[in-house]
């Protein structure tokens, strides 16, 4: 299934994504931010599950900022976890 997150505090402002019936994340694609570096993340964690992409995302921050797009990715699949 795909989904869609709206992030926040961050340069890119959307995060779409598919998660299969498996849990793993597939098509890890940003709208905005710093185009390289998203194309790596989304690179990195393909085939990542949900549970394994918030272990080594959630809480990277950016700068000054107190989140950053690997971090708001951590809460996007966490929010499809809690869905269930």
């Amino acid at each position: 299934m795909t989904y869609s997150y709206k992030t926040n505090g961050t340069c890119s402002s959307t995060i779409t994504f598919d998660c299969g019936d498996d849990g793993r994340v597939t098509n890890v694609r940003f709208t905005g931010g710093c185009n390289g570096n998203l194309k790596g993340i989304s690179k990195l964690v393909e085939g990542l599950t949900v549970d394994e992409i918030i272990e080594k995302c959630a809480g990277i921050t950016c700068g000054f900022k107190k989140t950053s797009c690997p971090d708001q990715l951590a809460k996007a699949v966490a929010q499809v976890k809690k869905q269930g």
